[in-house]
């Protein structure tokens, strides 16, 4: 897109009366913006109001866009599709990843705990020569403000009646010694159907008292709304979210729970014991589900007594999801959601291999859940359908109503 006449005379004007360091940021930004715009215009063809046998999308607006440099901070415009999205590739969507890993790496490498890939690593990024703790600090100090705002935000701007829960093990140093750390996640689903990242924790995922810690965290940022909670079987997870999420039932995952079946049985039943279990999960009604969930039971009991019994014991938690709209079935019977956020953390993190400590971990984490969740606000998508949604409140209710009782709304 071409400058008319009466911009150039306005950025020349602009740049006789800044000073040196204003005179290059608006340059900068100038710039910025019109290669944003000209991605925009090769991306769908079209300029502004242009009619071509080329076009395949329409321009709706901008969006805005802070982009910090060594000049000041550039505003941007960055253009929104009618259809799709649009994000330029000049700019770098995952700038606060890149930061915290950089950050991870120089903290490891400065007390003496990198390994040889991360070595390689702190090399390449410019650092052979060695960097200062006080070097360290000042680049961990510049992304903790907004990484610690991001874990405590508000959470009562809406409510969260599907919540999920998992955990992905990292490397740390912990008293001296490498040992295995429990990073849980918490994502919720709106009332109108949305995603948004709710919360992150390190430490050990099996105690009853993590699992309440974490919750109550949520609560006291305003979580509110909850009937269903969707997780692994932790130990402590279950009691935490009886004692916490009052009113809300726990499903437990059913990838999960096929895991735990295939550790008590021979490995050439596991094909033919997971398509008798997934049977239960493919029911039309409430109440099938459940009566399929005995037959199973009973078919497989013969054979393999344990498997039977599992089922038996797990049939509250499996089959919760069945209280609720048919329609919400296949994304709440299972932590699958969470799946694509734990590979993301893993690719991450495991460039450092072993983290120095806890803060560390979790610096690193949040930046990856940060971008994960300012994707997702960005580029809106509903994760369950229209219409849907409201069937798991009364209207009566108003919008700050707490977690209701677990009372079928099919």
């Amino acid at each position: 897109m071409a400058l008319s006449q009466s911009d150039l005379l306005r950025l020349l004007e602009s740049l006789r009366s800044a000073d040196g360091l204003e005179l290059v940021r608006g340059v900068a930004e100038r710039m910025l913006q019109e290669l944003i715009e000209a991605e925009a215009t090769a991306r769908i063809g079209a300029q502004w109001n242009e009619h071509t046998e080329t076009r395949t999308g329409f321009r709706n607006g901008h969006r805005d866009k802070t982009l910090t440099t060594a000049a000041g901070d550039l505003d941007l415009a960055i253009p929104k599709l009618r259809a799709g999205s649009f994000f330029p590739a000049l700019l770098e969507r995952r700038r606060r990843i890149d930061q915290a890993l950089y950050a991870v790496i120089m903290e490891a490498y400065v007390h003496g705990v990198s390994t040889r890939s991360v070595d390689d690593l702190v090399k390449a990024l410019g650092a052979d020569t060695g960097i200062s703790k006080s070097e360290v600090s000042r680049i961990c100090q510049d992304l903790d403000g907004q990484l610690t705002a991001f874990r405590g935000r508000p959470l009562d701007h809406v409510r969260f009646p599907y919540i999920y829960l998992d955990a992905t093990y990292c490397k740390a140093r912990v008293e001296h010694q490498i040992v295995s750390r429990a990073v849980v996640v918490a994502t919720g689903i709106t009332e109108d159907g949305g995603r948004e990242v709710l919360g992150v924790m390190v430490g050990d995922s099996e105690t009853e008292l993590f699992w309440t810690e974490f919750l109550r965290s949520l609560r006291e940022r305003g979580l509110a709304g909850v009937r269903l909670v969707i997780g692994d079987h932790h130990l402590g997870l279950v009691k935490a979210i009886r004692k916490v999420m009052i009113g809300a039932s726990y499903q437990r995952c059913r990838v999960h729970f096929l895991r735990n079946v295939f550790s008590v049985i021979n490995k050439d039943a596991g094909e033919m014991v997971a398509a008798t279990i997934r049977t239960i999960f493919a029911q039309p009604t409430a109440e099938a589900v459940r009566t399929q969930l005995d037959t199973v039971a009973d078919m497989l009991g013969t054979q393999f007594p344990k498997v039977r019994q599992m089922l038996l014991e797990a049939k509250d938690d499996l089959t919760a999801f069945a209280a609720f709209p048919e329609r919400h079935w296949k994304k709440i019977q299972s932590t699958n959601p969470l799946e694509r956020i734990n590979r993301e953390i893993k690719r991450r993190t495991d460039v450092v291999q072993v983290f120095p400590n806890d803060d560390a971990l979790l610096r690193l984490v949040t930046a990856v859940l940060f971008e994960l969740h300012d994707e997702w606000i960005a580029f809106p998508r509903r994760y369950l359908p229209e219409g849907s949604m409201d069937q798991l409140y009364p209207a009566k209710l108003p919008q700050s109503a707490p977690a209701l009782p677990n009372t079928p709304t099919d």
